[in-house]
């Protein structure tokens, strides 16, 4: 096998788990409401195991070709009441939400839609192993899957399909039956697993651990709450910011993008947008934590100092670092929340504001 793998690559360890289980799992968190395995005929229950998973997952006997394994696959769910369908690769494994949420907001207005990538070589038409001709790369994408289609007008295509047994993917079905096709942006995290080299440990990750760091101001201002760590703490001053300015969350999202490389806050939730007007932090910490998670990795620990001279933080500490756990699904033995001064000096210690540094360990998911 190409794959270098002992068993069909789909059923491999990648990432700690068989390639198709994550699969499985992505598509379950997409809301698929079944999920129907084509596999070899006697490998049902191998399926199974390397799904992860039984409950709203059906395995059926795939065909001899993709095209009959796809139209058998469409007739299992044709009992029923499906208005639209994911045909997904099991061999990409790493698939982005928002690559299905792009496929699903396309079916709005086209029947069918294709995650695509820009061909960014030069590309020629082969003769054997002389050039042929050219061939213009702007006019070309590399296909990726899931592909996405309303559910009845992919079921007519298939079962109207007469062009060669071998189709290439789903979208060449129903453009054969006069369905019309939209192109959304696919995702580079979408690579189809072929060669020995893409399981390069049973990880799957170059990187088991990552590290980020964050680091944020705010200033104290009359008439504002003050929010910190996910608490409302009563004081005579609060933090003034576009959100409810929790200096202490706004440095924690700061650490776990950066050991992800997703950037800052300021990018995902820039204070020029009015939609943040007011927001809660703990919502920023979720769409960190749900960023990481989608490349791989969870929170191992968090360590967060808090700098101010007022309000006193030892009070508060055992509640903030419950409420930072909660935010970020780890247990309160992995969270840590210090505070210290600046004995009086710069705007810490003049009483202008509170400055926060945290630190995200991020580690690979199992």
């Amino acid at each position: 096998m190409r794959s270098g793998q002992t068993v069909p690559k789909q059923f491999a360890p990648w990432k700690g788990r068989p390639v198709l289980a994550h699969s499985v799992a992505a598509l379950r968190d997409a809301g698929c409401g079944m999920i129907v395995i084509a596999a070899p005929s006697g490998m049902h229950q191998t399926a199974l195991d390397a799904a992860g998973v039984e409950e709203g997952v059906t395995v059926i006997d795939g065909g001899e070709t993709r095209q009959q394994s796809v139209a058998a696959g469409l007739e299992r769910l044709a009992e029923f009441d499906f208005a639209n369908v994911l045909i997904h690769d099991a061999a990409r494994p790493d698939l982005p939400q928002s690559v299905v949420t792009r496929l699903l907001e396309a079916l709005k207005d086209h029947p069918g839609a294709i995650p695509v990538l820009p061909v960014v070589d030069s590309m020629v038409v082969a003769d054997g192993e002389l050039m042929a001709a050219d061939a213009r790369r702007e006019t070309l994408r590399r296909v990726q899957t899931p592909q996405a289609f309303r559910f009845a007008e992919i079921l007519g295509a298939h079962r109207s399909w007469q062009g060669e047994a071998t189709a290439g993917d789903d979208a060449q079905v129903l453009r054969a039956a006069g369905g019309e096709v939209a192109l959304v942006n696919g995702d580079e995290r979408l690579k189809k697993l072929t060669y020995a080299e893409d399981f390069v440990s049973e990880t799957g990750l170059p990187q088991p651990v990552r590290v980020g760091m964050g680091y944020d101001v705010h200033r104290l201002a009359a008439g504002e709450e003050l929010w910190l760590c996910g608490i409302q703490i009563d004081h005579d001053k609060g933090l003034a910011g576009h959100s409810d300015a929790d200096v202490g969350l706004h440095a924690v999202v700061d650490a776990i993008l950066g050991a992800v490389a997703q950037g800052d806050i300021g990018q995902h939730f820039p204070p020029s947008d009015p939609a943040w007007k007011g927001a809660r932090s703990a919502q920023f910490v979720e769409h960190a934590v749900k960023l990481a998670r989608e490349a791989g990795y969870t929170v191992g620990n968090v360590d967060l100092t808090l700098i101010c001279e007022a309000p006193k933080i030892g009070p508060h500490r055992d509640v903030m670092r419950t409420r930072l756990a909660e935010l970020l699904g780890v247990d309160v033995g992995s969270i840590s929340v210090k505070a210290t001064t600046t004995e009086r000096l710069g705007f810490t210690g003049r009483g202008e504001g509170i400055a926060a540094q945290a630190v995200a360990t991020m580690v690979a998911k199992a």
